[in-house]
């Protein structure tokens, strides 16, 4: 078995399919630096969604790090047993729309996790179709610039108006009001202010802080939640009894358990899969821009990059997740700001990193999430998880927002893609999309939805 890259070539691996196998200390090395990182931000932020199953969805905090722990296993296999160089993350853009979709059509525990799993199979059938046929880029090239910035936007409204629900007594504003204002506003600084980044570029220590992601926000977060007393920490000793809980979380949201969604479900679930769809092909391509422009510093390994096995991964990571652990949007293809991270070292040299399989296992931990069954870790963290959701939405949104805007120059387009955000923030999928299309229609023209044509130079002169 070969396990050391020759010159040029694809890091080695075990071929199976379109796929490639790669084992964790085999073939991919020990990254410390990566491995440091992965256990503080990567573990942290995994754990972002228990608020939200034990407030919103009725687990237990020990059955929501359990399903968290299945997602993280799930991301991992993308780059193990699929083979993508890309880090993987969530479809975080799509969570404020999920949240409100699923919340606002269900009634019981039940109907709620039937809601996710109908989504994850929905998505997961449409990747895998359009990955096989290669139909995915002839369809998002049909979508118009002002309905895609209208679902990201949209996306960016909901995200915000889920961090600041007044109804929401578990929501980080709610509950620790001063910690999680201080966390918003460090990580908004550190993320996006062009006076940090100005002296970042020149000041390498404020790059490395930078670089930390969601680290800098919780450490300051957890001391004034401390000091002002928002926050009680209840550390517990021991680990987490994982086979106990993974079974009482099987009795509540496993399809094989409480039964299959209904047609009416996957139905009404329909429009949700598709604008996911949207944001993840946007994910896919950001990926395969990021790494077709830092290829060229390092010409000893190729990036394999494959769109169509990247939908087949996808697809069959979210089916399986909609079957063992159904939270729909924590199987995407993209980590933006881990990817950047790594390509970055990546592209320093081999002596700092010989492969990016290294650098994406590292971050990751080697997939083995063992974070999630420490409980002196996970407890210590708890009370600073509702703050690790609010910082995602918020970053989330505000990158949606800035990327939206972006989408469309005509001023038309731009007041029909706000009223198409708003519809997909306030209404259901199938009304929001409906809403959303007639908007387009009546204020920029059918012809927006018309293939355009090449234009011929010759007659242009």
């Amino acid at each position: 078995m070969l396990t050391t890259r020759r010159e040029g070539e694809v890091q080695p691996g075990i071929k199976w399919g379109p796929f490639v196998l790669r084992i964790p200390f085999i073939h991919m090395r020990f990254a410390l630096p990566e491995l440091l990182q992965g256990i503080c931000v990567a573990g942290a932020t995994g754990l972002a969604l228990v608020p939200v199953m034990t407030s919103a969805f009725g687990l237990s905090f020990e059955e929501a790090v359990t399903m968290a722990m299945f997602h993280t296993l799930l991301i991992s296999s993308a780059w193990i047993i699929f083979g993508d160089p890309i880090a993987p993350g969530w479809l975080t853009p799509a969570l404020p729309f999920i949240f409100a979709f699923v919340l606002g059509s269900a009634s019981t525990q039940a109907e709620q996790f039937q809601l996710m799993t109908a989504l994850s199979l929905n998505f997961a059938a449409l990747l895998i179709i359009l990955g096989i046929t290669g139909l995915g880029a002839k369809l998002i090239a049909w979508v118009p610039n002002v309905l895609k910035g209208g679902i990201i936007l949209g996306a960016a409204f909901a995200a915000f108006l889920r961090i600041f629900d007044q109804n929401d007594a578990a929501s980080a504003l709610n509950a620790t009001p001063i910690a999680a204002i201080a966390a918003l506003a460090l990580c908004m600084f550190l993320t996006f202010s062009k006076p940090f980044q100005r002296q970042a570029a020149q000041m390498p220590m404020l790059a490395k802080i930078a670089g930390l992601g969601l680290l800098p926000a919780f450490l300051v977060a957890g001391t004034i939640g401390w000091a002002t007393g928002e926050m009680q920490f209840n550390i517990r000793s021991g680990f987490l009894d994982v086979p106990t809980h993974a079974a009482s979380l099987w009795q509540k949201a496993s399809p094989l358990m409480i039964g299959w969604p209904s047609a009416s479900q996957f139905i009404a679930a329909l429009p949700l899969a598709f604008i996911t769809y949207i944001l993840f092909f946007g994910d896919l391509v950001t990926a395969e821009e990021m790494i077709k422009n830092t290829q060229p510093m390092r010409t000893d390994e190729k990036l394999d990059v494959n769109s169509s096995r990247a939908h087949m991964a996808t697809g069959i990571r979210n089916a399986v997740m909609g079957i063992i652990a159904p939270f729909f949007g924590t199987q995407g293809v993209l980590w933006t700001g881990i990817q950047v991270v790594i390509l970055k070292r990546w592209a320093s040299g081999r002596d700092k990193m010989d492969s990016i399989f290294d650098g994406i296992a590292g971050y990751y931990v080697y997939g083995l999430p063992l974070l999630f069954i420490v409980l002196p870790i996970v407890t210590m963290l708890q009370p600073l998880l509702p703050i690790a959701l609010a910082v995602t939405l918020l970053l989330t949104g505000f990158a949606c927002a800035t990327l939206a805007l972006t989408a469309v120059t005509d001023t038309a387009e731009r007041g029909a893609m706000v009223l198409t955000a708003i519809a997909f923030s306030l209404f259901d999928p199938w009304t929001g999309l409906i809403a959303g299309l007639a908007t387009i229609v009546v204020v920029v023209g059918p012809g927006v939805f018309m293939p355009k044509k090449p234009v011929d130079p010759a007659k242009e002169s």
